[in-house]
């Protein structure tokens, strides 16, 4: 009886978080509209005062994380609220 209740919880565990996941294909379309000019095509900045996508470390921050600071903005970046719903900003962080 427990192992079944683990197997549907845990079934409906993953399905949430599928269903959340953000679309990295999608998210590459968008990134190249709204990030690229500032972060660079391939995650080397153009501005000086933007991260280095290509420095592995810059990326290892949760994704609630990078969702809050491209939602309110950050440092020079403006804020993207209102201009990208939540599900675009998950496929951007995808």
């Amino acid at each position: 009886m427990k192992r079944a209740a683990f197997i549907v919880a845990a079934s409906v565990l993953l399905a949430h978080l599928h269903a959340h996941a953000g679309d990295p294909l999608r998210g590459a379309e968008l990134y190249g509209l709204h990030c690229s000019a500032c972060h660079g095509a391939g995650g080397r900045p153009v501005l000086p005062t933007a991260p280095d996508f290509t420095q592995h470390t810059t990326l290892l921050k949760p994704d609630l994380m990078l969702l809050a600071s491209i939602r309110r903005g950050r440092g020079a970046m403006p804020a993207y609220d209102g201009v990208l719903r939540e599900r675009e900003i998950l496929d951007i962080v995808a």
